[in-house]
C-alpha cells in the first residue's frame, strides 16, 4: 500500500467517525453556544492540522505546504459565505436553534457537491489546457466583483432551486417544529426549514465555482484539493456560529478575501505561461492579505463605526 492510499484510508476513517459523531450529537434543533462553537472550532483546525503533520510525515514537505495553503485559501474564502447565510436566515427569519440543523445537512449536501466539482475540474484542467485561462479569468472576475461590486443581496424569489421546489411542495408559512416535511391529510408538506436549506445549498454551488478553481492554482493533486476543501468545510458551521455575532466588525475583511482570489487567479494564468510561483510565496500572500483585512477592519474600521455613532446622536 503507497503512502498517499493510506492517507486517503486515514482521511476517510476520520470522516465517518466526525460525522457519526457530529450526526449522533445533533440529532434534535438546538441552540449553538459560543463555547460549543469554540470548542468544535478549535477541534476541526486541530484536526486539519494534525492530518497536515501526518502529510509532512507520509508525503514530504511540499504536499504539506500545498495542504496547508489549500486549506487556508478555503477557510477564508467560506467567511464570504458566512455573510450569505446570515442574510439567507434573516430573510426567512429562522431562530438559532434551526440554523444549526439547516447548516449540518447543507454541510453533508455540500461535501457531495464538493467532490463533484473537485474531480471534475481536474480532469477538465488535466484534458484541456486551455481551461486554465478560464478559471484563471473567472477568479479575476469574482475578486472585482467581490471588492467593488457592492453589498451581497438575497432574492429566494429569483433562485431557480428555490422556484422548482415552491412547484413540487406546498409549504406552511410558519416554522412548526424542526422538521423539512409532514404528511397532513395524505398531503406531503414542506415547511420553511427546507426552503432555507435549498437556498443554502444553491448559495454553496455559486461559492464552491468560486472557491474551488482557487485551490487548483495551488495544485492538480486530487488527494490534496479533495482533503483541505473537506476540512475547510466541515468546521463551517461551528465558524458561523462563533463569529455571525461579530461578522459586522470586519469591514475590510472582503477586500483581504478579493485580493485572495485575485492572486490565485493571476498565478493560474501566469502558470500556463511557464512562470512558476512558489507555494512557500504563494502562502505568505495569502496569510498576508488575511492579517492586512483583519487589523485594518479592527483598526480603521472600528474608529470609523465610532465617526458615525458620534455623528447621528
Amino acid at each position: 500500500m503507497s503512502e498517499q492510499s493510506l492517507m486517503w484510508g486515514a482521511f476517510g476513517l476520520l470522516m465517518i467517525v466526525m460525522l457519526t459523531v457530529d450526526l449522533g450529537m445533533n440529532r434534535k434543533a438546538h441552540k449553538v453556544t459560543f463555547r460549543q462553537a469554540l470548542t468544535w472550532s478549535i477541534i476541526w483546525v486541530s484536526l486539519a492540522l494534525l492530518f497536515n503533520i501526518g502529510i509532512y510525515v507520509f508525503l514530504g514537505k511540499i504536499k504539506a505546504l500545498e495542504f496547508f495553503t489549500g486549506y487556508v485559501i478555503e477557510k477564508s474564502l467560506s467567511v464570504d459565505n458566512l455573510f450569505v447565510f446570515i442574510m439567507i436566515f434573516g430573510y426567512f427569519k429562522i431562530r438559532g436553534e434551526h440554523q444549526a440543523r439547516i447548516l449540518k445537512w447543507g454541510i453533508i449536501g455540500a461535501l457531495v457537491l464538493r467532490a463533484l466539482f473537485i474531480f471534475t475540474g481536474i480532469e477538465l484542467l488535466e484534458t484541456f489546457h486551455w481551461m486554465f485561462y478560464l478559471f484563471g479569468a473567472l477568479l479575476l472576475y469574482t475578486a472585482w466583483k467581490m471588492a467593488f461590486g457592492g453589498d451581497e443581496e438575497v432574492h429566494p424569489d429569483k433562485n431557480l432551486l428555490v422556484m422548482l421546489a415552491r412547484k413540487l411542495f406546498p409549504f406552511t408559512k410558519k416554522v412548526h417544529g424542526d422538521w423539512f416535511f409532514k404528511r397532513r391529510n395524505g398531503l406531503l408538506v414542506a415547511s420553511p426549514l427546507f426552503l432555507t436549506l435549498v437556498m443554502v445549498e444553491s448559495s454553496d454551488v455559486l461559492f464552491a465555482i468560486d472557491s474551488i478553481p482557487a485551490i487548483f492554482a495551488v495544485t492538480l493533486d486530487p488527494f490534496i484539493v479533495f482533503t483541505s476543501n473537506i476540512f475547510a468545510i466541515m468546521g463551517l458551521r461551528a465558524l458561523y456560529f462563533l463569529l455571525a455575532s461579530v461578522m459586522g466588525m470586519f469591514v475590510y475583511l472582503k477586500f483581504g478575501i478579493s485580493s485572495i482570489l485575485a492572486f490565485v487567479g493571476a498565478k493560474m494564468i501566469a502558470s500556463t505561461m511557464g512562470v512558476h510561483i512558489p507555494i512557500q510565496i504563494s502562502l505568505a500572500v495569502i496569510i498576508g492579505s488575511l492579517t492586512l483585512a483583519v487589523i485594518a477592519s479592527l483598526t480603521i474600521g472600528k474608529k470609523n463605526a465610532q465617526r458615525l455613532s458620534v455623528k447621528n446622536k
